[in-house]
């Protein structure tokens, strides 16, 4: 009898806090929703503030183009190095072009790029408008009359949406870059054979596949942090939180986005 009462508790409290989390997944989603909708909304009701949109620029994109580089050409190189060790053995090395052209354009480019800004710039995001909001500079704004979406959001989102695809270009560059050292440097493959093996199978479709992801994994980035940092509470352990639950759900967001659109592309873009 006592076991069948211990048993009924503890399902009960498994499906009360079930229905918690829950709860507290579809409020937080109308949160994010709703803080997307009053961006939108206040990029088309107000003069957009320039300076911010600069600054912001140089931070996100700016400041980390140097690690997303690293990053690609390094990835770029493993890459080659990893596939020639199976192709080397089928004759087929020259393939290793097209393997890392098409790899870093349609998947690891924006991938790679998205990650390393919602870890840096992302998390930067969070951790300042998570210190105004504890500290009450952003009721501040709104007793002043100022709009805090149109004063902290929209610079950072046009920001992000302009910088993400743009480093993502780059990422691919420089990744194909590291392909190429390799395949022509230790596989002995020829200039003219890597370009043409590289550039044949690549299409403006596949490049353009790969900015479209890295927009959407800039705005999953944007109102992410955005929101994690509006709503912090706490003190400095509760901005803490924050910045960490904001690093962790964008990757989740962003890895979980670019399985749904590479279904997508590979069942409807044939």
């Amino acid at each position: 009898m006592r076991l069948r009462k211990k048993l009924f508790i503890s399902s009960g409290r498994t499906f009360l806090n079930a229905k918690k989390r829950t709860v507290d997944s579809f409020v937080y989603t109308g949160g994010v929703a709703a803080l997307f909708g009053k961006t939108l909304s206040s990029i088309w009701s107000f003069p957009l503030r320039k300076r911010q949109i600069l600054e912001q620029m140089s931070k996100i994109g700016v400041a980390s183009f140097p690690i997303v580089v690293l990053i690609s050409f390094f990835t770029g190189i493993v890459l080659a190095l990893q596939s020639a060790h199976q192709l080397q053995r089928m004759s087929a090395q020259m393939y290793i072009a097209s393997l890392v052209g098409l790899s870093i354009t349609r998947e690891l480019g924006p991938v790679l790029t998205a990650l390393i800004i919602a870890g840096r710039s992302g998390a930067a995001i969070t951790a300042e408008l998570g210190t105004m909001k504890v500290t009450e500079q952003i009721e501040a704004l709104e007793t002043l009359s100022a709009n805090p979406v149109q004063y902290l959001v929209v610079p950072r989102f046009i920001a992000l949406f302009v910088m993400v695809p743009l480093l993502t270009v780059y990422a691919d560059f420089f990744g194909i870059i590291g392909g190429y050292l390799v395949g022509v440097g230790r596989l002995n493959i020829t200039h003219a054979m890597y370009m043409k093996m590289t550039l044949v199978p690549l299409s403006i479709g596949d490049v353009m596949t790969g900015i479209a992801k890295s927009g959407v994994f800039a705005v999953i980035i944007c109102f992410i942090s955005c929101f994690e940092g509006m709503n912090s509470q706490g003190g400095a352990e509760g901005v803490g939180k924050s910045t960490t639950a904001s690093v962790v759900k964008s990757f989740i967001l962003i890895i979980m986005a670019d399985c749904f659109f590479t279904a997508i592309f590979y069942f409807f873009g044939k």
